[in-house]
């Protein structure tokens, strides 16, 4: 059967409540979802309308769907395993701007419109100069944008209360900012009026966000087993883990305008996300981070692997919770709950995560992931911290390029690749690492004045030359 609103007795749409800029997996999974739940549990009420980015996507697919689609989650949860499947029905209409561009711009008309929601990926909130008011449409999300609070604001003679709450999910820090600042550029190229400028600032509001879902998408490799769950065809089947987490800066006015409180949701609305972002990144990514050289050289090839393995899941889990979680300045028993969270996705059975695929650039990851919480852990107890320091051991020792006679999977900038092979050339262990420690663009800092470090990196790295991961481990933590 064909997948659409008639057949699925869906023909009644909610009203334009939010324009969101892309329609890729991610967003599907993950904030069209959250509406799904809002409209479901608090009457929200709410119809999304669908923005193509560029020019190429599935815009096409999901309007022959008439915006449906089938969620699958599929995850551990407290030990459990938990699998689910949703038809979500939010989006009510879609479209390209390169090829419909009037239909584009007639959304900033729409009386109902309250939220402007995108991701266009890392690379989406840039400013392009060569964009100008008169194309239809610029290429840069943001100039698009621009354009579309333009036509709202003419549309309704600068109605104050017709500005939008404008929530980016982009992948970078300070997405909204960002954005913003972008978008003032251009009304000062376009030489647009100072009093749209006024309306903008003082009548829209822009958010920062964290999000945090891995969403693989369409399940390609599995889609006969998925499709046997269905009673139609759905070319939009889009998979994701349990976890969801959405962290968005605002008041108790957003609070009113987004009653997630009413679902089971764990989004956060909150007046700083920043202590958020570094739990995430000092604790999910630091754990990562932490444990790709340690868990290769030991011989597991993936994260399920690593954390299920009784010596490297021991390790991590203690890595985590006594060196990393000590070092973060929020409610501990929070940091737990969300570390135990992380633990849970990293024994998700159905995505398979491999080390390798996670080696990239492990130099400049370590140095914003992980090493804070090893400089951090120093300042607090005047000592270091065992695991971390093991770990960073290993990170020197993986980007030696071999280990027992085979190529690790060290991926970085070549000429990082190239300078630890010629540092590692050298014989003489202490050497290398006071090479390695004392350049100051891989960490930040030289590394060579941090208080018994040095030596206890020789020892380590000796240990596991001599006597592998696990009982060269043993000896250095006997020792040490």
């Amino acid at each position: 059967m064909r997948l659409n609103r008639k057949n699925q007795g869906l023909e009644n749409k909610n009203p334009i409540k939010i324009v969101q800029f892309g329609e890729g997996n991610f967003l599907r999974a993950f904030v069209d979802y959250a509406i799904y739940e809002l409209n479901k549990k608090a009457n929200f009420n709410a119809g999304i309308a669908v923005i193509q980015p560029i020019d190429k996507g599935v815009i096409d697919m999901l309007n022959d769907q008439d915006g449906l689609y089938t969620l699958f989650t599929k995850g551990v949860k407290k030990g459990k395993i938990i699998e689910e499947q949703k038809l979500i029905d939010t989006i009510v209409t879609s479209v390209n701007p390169y090829e419909d561009f009037n239909k584009y711009i007639s959304f900033a008309r729409e009386e109902s419109l309250e939220f402007v929601i995108s991701n266009t990926t890392e690379a989406g909130i840039v400013y392009v100069s060569r964009d100008t008011q008169d194309m239809k449409p610029p290429s840069s999300f943001p100039a698009k944008l621009t354009c579309f609070l333009y036509e709202r604001y003419n549309w309704f003679n600068g109605d104050k209360d017709k500005g939008l709450t404008i929530i980016p999910c982009e992948l970078i820090n300070y997405n909204s900012d960002t954005l913003k600042d972008i978008i003032l550029k251009y009304i000062s190229d376009w030489n647009l009026e100072n009093d749209f400028k006024n309306w903008v600032l003082e009548h829209n509001s822009f958010h920062n966000t964290l999000v945090d879902r891995i969403v693989p998408g369409y399940p390609r490799d599995d889609i006969e087993a998925y499709n046997a769950q269905l009673n139609y065809s759905d070319k939009l089947i889009v998979s994701a883990e349990t976890f969801l987490l959405w962290v968005i800066e605002g008041g108790e006015k957003l609070k009113k305008q987004l009653p997630f409180d009413k679902t089971d949701l764990d989004v956060k609305i909150v007046e700083d996300m920043q202590p958020y972002r570094t739990r995430k990144v000092r604790i999910l990514n630091g754990a990562h981070t932490s444990m790709v050289p340690f868990s290769l050289l030991y011989g597991n090839e993936t994260v399920k692997e690593s954390v299920d393995n009784e010596f490297t899941g021991k390790f991590i889990q203690d890595l985590v919770f006594n060196e990393v979680i000590d070092t973060l300045n929020m409610e501990k028993s929070e940091l737990n709950s969300f570390a135990n969270e992380v633990f849970d996705r990293f024994k998700n059975p159905f995505i398979v995560h491999k080390l390798a695929s996670i080696a990239l650039n492990s130099i400049s990851k370590f140095k914003v992931r992980v090493l804070p919480s090893l400089i951090e852990y120093i300042k607090i107890h005047d000592k270091l911290p065992t695991n971390l320091t093991f770990a960073f051991a290993c990170l020197l020792r993986f980007y030696k390029g071999t280990w027992n006679g085979k190529a690790l999977p060290v991926n970085d900038d070549e000429r990082v690749m190239d300078n630890f092979v010629r540092i590692w050339s050298n014989s003489d262990i202490e050497n290398v690492v006071k090479q390695i420690l004392s350049i100051k663009s891989y960490w930040g800092q030289d590394l060579t004045q941090v208080t018994g470090l040095i030596p206890t990196m020789v020892l380590v790295l000796k240990e596991i030359e001599l006597h592998g991961i696990e009982k060269g481990y043993e000896n250095y933590a006997r020792v040490y």
